[in-house]
Order: C-alpha cells, then sequence, then structure tokens
C-alpha cells in the first residue's frame, strides 16, 4: 500500500472481507481484538490475509464490556479514549478505518500527536472530509462503521457481521469463494521457499551490544 499510496474499491473489498471473516471467527468465540491496522494484516503466500498481533485480544463474556485503553491511536474508537468500556463493537469502527485508510492511504482520523488524533476521533466521522476517490456505497458503510454510539454500528446490530457481508458495497462478492479460497487475491507475493523473507523490509542489526551474562552468583538462594 506504501508503493502503490492507495488500493482500488476490488482491492480494498478483498482485504475487508478477510478481516470480516477473521472477526466472524474470533467474535463468534467472545474475543475482541482491538488492534486492527494495515500493519496486522500479513500476506500468506497466496495472497490471503492472515490477522497477527493478538497482544490486546482479549476474551470477553457475552453483554460485558472492558476498560482497558488499548489500540493504535489512529484506530480507537471513541467509547475507548472516554473510558466509557467497550466490546466487539469497537472491532467494527476500526474496520471503517481500515476500509477509510485502505481506500485513500491514511486513516481517516490523524493528527501530529496521540491527543490531537483523539480529539479528532471525538469530532466524529461526519466532520471528515470524504475523498472523490471514494464512491458513495463505500462512504456509507464506512460512516455506518463508525457510529459514534456503539449500539449503533453495523454489525453489532440484530442481524450482526451478516449486515456487513449484505452491505450493498459487497454486492457480487463472492464470500464463498473467499471462504473455500477459490478467489484470486489482487497480489500474490512472489516467493522462493517458507523461509523467503524477501517481501520484508531490510533493517539494520541492532546496533546495542549484547548484555553479558551474569555469572556472580547473587541468585544462587534466590
Amino acid at each position: 500500500m506504501r508503493d502503490r499510496g492507495n488500493f482500488d474499491d476490488a482491492t480494498t473489498r478483498f482485504y475487508t472481507a478477510c478481516v470480516v471473516e477473521a472477526f466472524d471467527y474470533l467474535h463468534a468465540r467472545g474475543i475482541i481484538y482491538r488492534d486492527l491496522k494495515p500493519e496486522n494484516l500479513l500476506l500468506d503466500n497466496r495472497g490471503y490475509v492472515k490477522l497477527v498481533d493478538f497482544g490486546f485480544a482479549k476474551k470477553l463474556l457475552v453483554g460485558r464490556k472492558t476498560w482497558t485503553f488499548c489500540g493504535t491511536p489512529e484506530y480507537v474508537a471513541p467509547e475507548i479514549i472516554l473510558n466509557k468500556g467497550h466490546d466487539i463493537s469497537a472491532d467494527y469502527w476500526s474496520l471503517g478505518v481500515l476500509m477509510f485508510e485502505l481506500l485513500t492511504g491514511t486513516p481517516p482520523f490523524t493528527g501530529p500527536d496521540p491527543m490531537k488524533t483523539y480529539n479528532i476521533i471525538l469530532k466524529g466521522i461526519d466532520a471528515i472530509e470524504f475523498p472523490r476517490n471514494i464512491t458513495r456505497t463505500a462512504t456509507v458503510l464506512i460512516k455506518k462503521l463508525c457510529r459514534d454510539n456503539p449500539a449503533e454500528r453495523l454489525g453489532y446490530q440484530k442481524g450482526g457481521i451478516r449486515d456487513i457481508q449484505k452491505h450493498k458495497w459487497f454486492d457480487g462478492f463472492n464470500w464463498e469463494g473467499l471462504i473455500g479460497r477459490t478467489l484470486t487475491p489482487p497480489i500474490i507475493p512472489h516467493i522462493r521457499s517458507v523461509l523467503d523473507s524477501s517481501n520484508f523490509d531490510d533493517y539494520p542489526p541492532d546496533s546495542e551490544p549484547l548484555p553479558q551474562d551474569d555469572l556472580s552468583g547473587w541468585d544462587a538462594d534466590f
């Protein structure tokens, strides 16, 4: 995405659908994810998305909420900022943010520092100007996912996550093909073997020396 700038509707639809399926699996088991962002979506050898990094995930009983402040600033739902308690509806908020970022290259709520980002989030999605390249149906879906009131978000209502799958933006999308992995993904990584890491950025080795082993024996009777 960094190389391309942003994705078109079809590419965004495929990756969003992958996340919807992952959320369906997690939420059915009472697990909230709480850390959705492009960096946590990895492509497997066939180009299908794998959701990774479950450091903020939490098992939650039906009808219960949690108050832990966590997540990436640009993706944090308003009820988390306001410490009102949150549940799986926070994941649907982040899904709308992800759609916007995939379609434009930047998340809708972004400021020079986390506190300013949180203030922009609290002003709501209606205060955000949508670029012209986002279609009307995509705009409607994003705004339905990013409702200030968690109970009003698409996916959290009576129809559950099926309401997202049946939204007009997904018209014609082959959900069965996604589950059966018969769809051709928009990007298929070129890899030579299961150990090929060439698709990852290169980073210089850590310059700090490794700490020396402490052999003083201070902990012999610990």
